[in-house]
């Protein structure tokens, strides 16, 4: 039997069973950590007078967190599956929400948020990826799909639960809120929905004359990998800065909150359409074509936005597309090209230099903002984007002489 393939009681989980629990899971995880400050910040500056630019750093202090746990988490994973750590993840969210809403001053409300990016690196993509992958190996491509297919509709669904929340109950009671929501509905998702996997030994020490466990990357593939992190992380930084200030980008532009707010909730069904037609249309093709598909959506999407509503909103879905199929390509790309052999070990790798990126990604839009204006701040996304098209162009050719993953 694959050291990936279900063992145990995890054979007796109906996949669907296991894709929802993670699926729905990861549109509150998303909703209420990486999305929470796109609505939350202004009601937060308006309250404590804190400024902008602090709030934004909370957020990139927990990003950075879950980058520098992001290895662990993948070596741990690889060793006991998936369950454990995203439960963990739930209850790790839940006290950093709780504290949040509870934060008397910004010193404790940066401690919060380095609990938050304790669970953001322990509950979001990477790890969810990385258990479908030890529990269904080469064949996990379908269900990190429509995990994907959940998670594009975490803005569209908390973006307006969060502003339904901080009207009704204030900031600190929408906080308080999605940490009653991670212990009462997200921990039960996990602990019932995810199998329990038997452990995986240590590899002892190699005897003598024999070889060595192979690495997670061969040497003949560093500058594979070098590209595609940087290809990740570069597109992740992007990301970062849409979803963070894309309101505020909108508004600088006239409209209103609500416009705003309304065109934003674009994306999510944008990427969620944008994950049904690769799954039905990709799902043959190698995932290097769907990362290729996804840079170059994101790129004209982008140079979009600077214009009229009506082609502000075609900008949005478009990039929203990108954004979408980049996600399937984020768990599928490394499966392909690496194997399931490390893959959770991979994932984690990866997910370092990610989410250390990102974690600037927020003080750094709210600079390009405050200093330049949205014009320029958009100028400068739309040349990441076209560079990003340039890391994934040399990888092409792999795609032409492998086979895809199954």
């Amino acid at each position: 039997m694959s050291r990936l393939a279900p063992t145990g009681r995890s054979a007796s989980r109906p996949r669907l069973v296991v894709v929802t629990a993670i699926g729905v899971a990861q549109i509150l995880a998303w909703g209420s950590s990486y999305y929470l400050l796109a609505v939350l910040a202004g009601p937060m500056v308006a309250d404590t007078g804190w400024p902008l630019t602090w709030i934004m750093g909370a957020l990139s202090v927990g990003m950075l967190v879950s980058g520098l746990v992001s290895p662990r988490v993948g070596h741990f994973i690889d060793r006991h599956g998936g369950r454990p750590v995203l439960a963990a993840s739930a209850v790790l969210l839940a006290a950093g929400l709780l504290l949040l809403g509870l934060a008397p001053g910004l010193p404790v409300f940066m401690l919060a948020w380095v609990l938050m990016g304790l669970g953001m690196g322990a509950g979001l993509y990477d790890p969810a990826f990385s258990t479908l992958g030890r529990l269904y190996g080469e064949a996990a491509r379908p269900a990190i799909t429509h995990v994907t297919l959940f998670g594009g509709f975490a803005s569209t669904v908390c973006w307006p639960l969060s502003a339904l929340l901080v009207e009704q109950l204030g900031w600190r009671g929408a906080c308080l809120t999605y940490a009653a929501i991670h212990i009462a509905i997200v921990l039960p998702l996990y602990l019932l929905g995810i199998p329990r996997e038997a452990r995986r030994a240590v590899p002892a020490a190699p005897a003598a004359g024999t070889a060595a466990p192979s690495p997670p990357v061969q040497a003949g593939q560093c500058r594979i990998f070098i590209l595609l992190a940087g290809s990740f992380t570069l597109a992740a930084v992007i990301m970062t800065v849409v979803s963070v200030h894309l309101l505020t980008l909108l508004q600088s532009q006239g409209l209103d909150l609500a416009t705003a707010v309304a065109l934003g909730a674009l994306i999510g069904p944008a990427q969620v359409g944008a994950r049904v037609l690769e799954m039905v249309f990709g799902r043959k093709a190698h995932p290097l074509w769907s990362l290729l598909a996804s840079t170059i959506l994101a790129a004209i999407g982008l140079g979009m936005l600077a214009s009229a509503p009506g082609v502000v909103a075609a900008g949005l879905v478009l990039y929203g597309m990108g954004a979408g199929i980049r996600s399937i390509a984020r768990g599928t790309v490394p499966l392909a090209l690496f194997g399931k052999n490390n893959y959770a070990v991979l994932m984690g790798r990866i997910a370092m230099p990610t989410l250390v990126a990102q974690a600037a990604s927020p003080f750094l839009g709210a600079w390009l903002l405050a200093a330049f204006g949205a014009g320029p701040a958009l100028t400068v996304l739309c040349a990441a984007a076209v560079l990003n098209i340039l890391l994934v162009l040399p990888l092409l050719p792999l795609a032409l002489r492998r086979q895809p993953a199954p």
